[in-house]
């Protein structure tokens, strides 16, 4: 039974599908910026374009030429101070490599929770944004008002500032459709039932 119990939960945690609409939300974010940047790059690109006509080809080859000798003199100085400071004494290079080794583990257990803090929170921006796009999180502030003061219809609450100190609150009469989208929302809400065991 374990182990069904372990699947019916699996099958019924929409944490991964909010994962998924998070980082379909954060993608379109992201898209939308994408105009911008591409009138920048549209922008700038005679000007880079005018550069790179004005270089000279040979100024070029001689600026690589040398760039690659110092960098093949400084590689064969490093590999030569390397070979002559390596340690042979095997009791050493064991204690660093299982030192390398508990400090491989400490990192990857320590990347393995940023990577789920991560998860979570993009789990949170995706079920936040998939009640934005249910528009549960008006009928969500109409609860809590509600749940406030309860004398009051769920509805346009007002608060209006006197010059006293004190606040009055007016509310706005509920029409028929948000009492009945309200009404429609509940029965969904209550409606949620477990599969039956197979």
């Amino acid at each position: 039974m374990a182990i069904t119990d372990d699947i019916r939960k699996a099958a019924t945690n929409p944490t991964p599908l909010y994962f998924l609409a998070g980082t379909a939300d954060l993608a379109v974010q992201q898209a939308k910026k994408v105009p911008a940047l591409v009138e920048q790059i549209r922008a700038e690109a005679p000007a880079r374009i005018d550069t790179v006509r004005n270089i000279d080809p040979n100024a070029v080859q001689e600026k690589a030429s040398a760039r690659a000798k110092e960098a093949q003199e400084t590689l064969q100085t490093k590999v030569t101070g390397f070979i002559s400071t390596l340690d042979t004494d095997l009791k050493k290079i064991g204690e660093s490599a299982q030192d390398l080794a508990l400090r491989g583990v400490g990192v990857a257990a320590e990347y393995a929770v940023k990577a789920r803090e991560t998860y979570e929170k993009v789990a949170e921006h995706g079920e936040q944004a998939v009640k934005t796009w249910r528009g549960e999180a008006a009928e969500e502030i109409e609860e809590l008002a509600v749940a406030v003061e309860p004398k009051a219809e769920p509805g346009e609450i007002k608060v209006e500032d006197k010059p006293t100190g004190t606040a009055t609150v007016t509310t706005a009469p509920v029409t028929p459709a948000s009492a009945a989208k309200k009404a429609a929302a509940k029965k969904a809400t209550t409606k949620k039932t477990t599969p039956p065991a197979k």
